[in-house]
């Protein structure tokens, strides 16, 4: 067990790129942050109030949506869009496999059940193709799913939606500022959801979420439910839940949202030298597909190779990560859905291949060609 803990100790002590650098960023824009972390603690108001309010506003525009409700999670902006939409027991919801957890787990508690679809190889996104033929008389809604910061290729899916009387739900976790045809994700569908998990290229420093719409009935009932269900203080009209954001995470979305758009620049302007440094190479580089902007959440590899992959570029200290190594239907706790291995080929091939290399804003030139030359002498 020692051993363990110690060479554990060792691999984080010698980490010469990491896959994200939060400290970099907050040290470019510190006095920023400070500042808005100071007026919260002088306000007294820790729990939504006037930042959180600004927040929305500014998050409600920069998404081409008339209203945002904050949140404290991603996945309470799943649950809520959701129970908004009239989602419920005895319902479906069309969903990808091939996601972070949360997609399909919110679902699960609206008492509604996932049905599962598989993405396209190319773009990691709900294969628009696969949808038609997963509706039934029970399907109340499609939640594409806005993958690595790449948008889902939603005219067909909206076009499948409208004909059959259904609710979209985008999942933009990981697509703050991407695009769909010049339109920002979040304000394509009926209602979009965003986390700001740290992580995230929109990070809070600590949990938060948020839903956009321009549906003036949809964002009442979500902004109830965040809040005890409550249209005024103690005056509860709906079985709610305490989803509400804290004031110092509004407060701190709404300095990094000024810096969002260059922030998302410098990643595109990394990833292009990526994609010039391992042309040629033995890995499947990630493709923007001709539909939209991709954000580059994360910037993810397809290699047969992988594990030998991984293991070069540990040994040189580089970080990487699986983003993701289980697909939703081949997890244990969504067994009882149905779906056997070879049910969702494309969603299990990107499972067993994928690899994320360190990308963030404040990566340099000097880390950039490291870990291209690691990848390139590993394969």
């Amino acid at each position: 067990m020692l051993e363990t803990i110690r060479f554990s100790i060792d691999i984080m002590t010698n980490i010469r790129v990491p896959s994200l650098d939060l400290k970099a960023q907050y040290q470019r824009i510190k006095p920023e942050i400070d500042a808005a972390v100071a007026r919260v603690l002088d306000s007294g108001q820790f729990v939504l109030g006037a930042e959180v309010a600004g927040f929305e506003q500014e998050f409600a525009t920069y998404c081409g949506a008339a209203e945002c409700i904050a949140l404290n999670s991603g996945t309470s902006a799943l649950h809520l869009a959701l129970l908004a939409a009239g989602v419920g027991p005895g319902d479906e919801v069309i969903t990808v496999p091939f996601t972070f957890v949360a997609s399909v787990a919110a679902v699960v508690y609206t008492g509604a059940r996932p049905v599962l679809v598989d993405i396209d190889g190319r773009s990691f996104t709900m294969d628009p193709a696969a949808v038609e033929a997963a509706i039934s008389p029970r399907t109340k809604a499609i939640l594409p799913v806005h993958l690595y910061g790449q948008p889902a290729d939603m005219d067909p899916i909206m076009e499948v939606a409208r004909r059959h009387g259904l609710i979209v739900i985008e999942d933009a976790a990981q697509a703050h500022g991407a695009k769909y045809k010049s339109r920002p994700v979040g304000s394509i569908g009926d209602i979009g959801c965003f986390s700001f998990y740290p992580g995230k290229n929109l990070g809070a420093y600590g949990e938060g979420g948020a839903v956009t719409t321009s549906n003036s009935e949809y964002a009442r009932t979500i902004r109830m439910l965040r809040d005890w269900g409550q249209d005024r203080k103690y005056h509860h009209l709906l079985h709610g839940f305490n989803y509400r954001m804290e004031a110092l995470q509004g407060a701190i979305l709404r300095v990094k949202l000024r810096h969002l758009e260059r922030w998302t620049d410098a990643r595109r302007a990394i990833v292009g030298k990526y994609n010039q440094l391992l042309a040629g190479s033995a890995v499947e580089r990630p493709a923007e597909m001709p539909w939209g902007r991709h954000v580059y959440h994360l910037y993810t590899l397809r290699s047969d190779r992988r594990d030998i992959l991984r293991e070069t570029l540990q040994n040189k200290g580089i970080q990487t990560g699986i983003h993701y190594a289980v697909p939703a239907h081949l997890q244990p706790a969504y067994a009882n859905l149905g779906y056997g291995r070879g049910s969702l080929p494309q969603s299990e091939k990107a499972a067993d291949e994928v690899v994320s290399l360190p990308l963030y804003p404040e990566m340099t030139s000097d880390q950039l060609q490291m870990v291209a030359q690691a990848v390139l002498s590993a394969l």
